[in-house]
């Protein structure tokens, strides 16, 4: 049997939340929060990650042959400007420990991506089940596309919910010829109501949207938004997890939607019930390249790309939650931050409210 390469876990605990990173590739291997005596696991792992290297095919990436949780995407998508795997060498090489506290760890990653030095920043909240993100990524030349990539696992049905937006793209290509439960190159502004490949609208709200397919769409925030934020309410798991980010820095939510649409290796159709929310700053799914140019999505009049510079940084924040879910509530109908309060709203009761950290979505001059 071939080994497999020990996961270079590094991990913090608080009273509320368990992180553990994946130094070897940057991800986000473990993310548990304790929620009124439950452990909440709002991210998938996927199945593969644990057998033997002789199983797999030789020419699987390590963000795949890795694929977990939530890892930082530099650029995002196809590297095809600068040589680098798919979705850069921030999701696919090493990144090193260089602070670790009692309450956050701060990593570097050791490659250099279009001349920038990239550090990543995880603090879980001591005070509420958040894990608060920020990446830094200082220096460098030329322009470049950024997403995170957290992958929510929906046992079995779920409700998702987002911040206002000014309009739904379909992808222009498939990802898997034949699987795709969106007509390609569909625009609308209406995430209930998307154009499906058999003609009838599709309705992204109600999750799974199909089975035995992969599926991507880009989300672009509303121009009135202060906080952009993805909700998806899960039915088995009796939960809601819930992701927040600077609509000013990230102004693309993607979907990635993996429901057994994949039948080769290490895929094998084993790979359902899976929502990425790629929040992000790029040209939905069609590389780096495609982002510098005019595209799609910047035709909707947001930036697909962050302009590098030497003295410039750019602060990416991020923050994933979960909750457990009040037993009214069928959808999330908003979420809002005023000072150092987060209110989650649903549809039937009383509203959830979390401590959260008012200066993390500061910017940077």
């Amino acid at each position: 049997m071939g080994a497999v390469r020990q996961s270079e876990l590094i991990s913090i605990k608080t009273a509320f939340a368990r992180v553990a990173v994946d130094a070897g590739v940057g991800n986000l291997r473990e993310l548990n929060f304790a929620v009124r005596g439950q452990t909440l696991v709002p991210l998938h792992t996927a199945p593969w990650l644990d057998e033997p290297a002789d199983t797999l095919p030789k020419d699987l990436l390590p963000v795949e042959r890795h694929l977990a949780g939530d890892f930082f995407c530099a650029p995002f998508g196809a590297s095809d400007v600068e040589p680098a795997p798919a979705h850069g060498w921030t999701a696919n090489s090493r990144w090193d420990l260089v602070e670790q506290t009692d309450a956050s760890l701060t990593l570097k990653l050791r490659k250099t991506v279009l001349g920038s030095n990239i550090h990543k920043v995880l603090r879980p909240a001591t005070d509420a089940p958040l894990l608060y993100q920020t990446h830094l990524i200082k220096g460098g030349a030329g322009s470049l596309t950024v997403a995170h990539h957290p992958m929510v696992r929906v046992g079995s049905r779920g409700c998702f919910s987002c911040s206002p937006k000014r309009a739904v793209l379909a992808a222009e290509e498939a990802f898997e010829t034949g699987r795709n439960r969106l007509e390609l190159s569909a625009r609308t502004n209406d995430l209930t109501c998307v154009a499906g490949t058999n003609g009838l609208p599709v309705d992204l709200t109600h999750l799974p949207i199909g089975d035995a397919h992969e599926d991507f769409v880009t989300l672009v925030e509303d121009a009135e938004n202060t906080v952009g934020w993805s909700a998806v309410l899960r039915d088995t798991e009796d939960d809601i997890v819930f992701i927040l980010k600077d609509p000013r820095v990230l102004p693309v939510t993607m979907l990635w939607h993996s429901n057994g649409g994949r039948d080769y290796a290490p895929w094998n159709g084993r790979h359902r019930g899976v929502l990425g929310i790629e929040d992000g700053c790029a040209a939905g799914a069609s590389g780096h390249a495609a982002a510098l140019v005019p595209n799609a999505v910047s035709a909707e009049g947001v930036s697909t790309a962050l302009a590098l510079g030497p003295d410039r940084v750019h602060r990416i924040a991020h923050v994933i939650g979960a909750v457990q879910r009040p037993s009214a509530w069928s959808r999330v109908s908003e979420i809002t931050l005023s000072g150092a309060v987060l209110t989650i709203t649903g549809d039937a009761g009383d509203p959830i409210t979390l401590p959260f950290d008012p200066d993390f979505f500061r910017e940077i001059a």
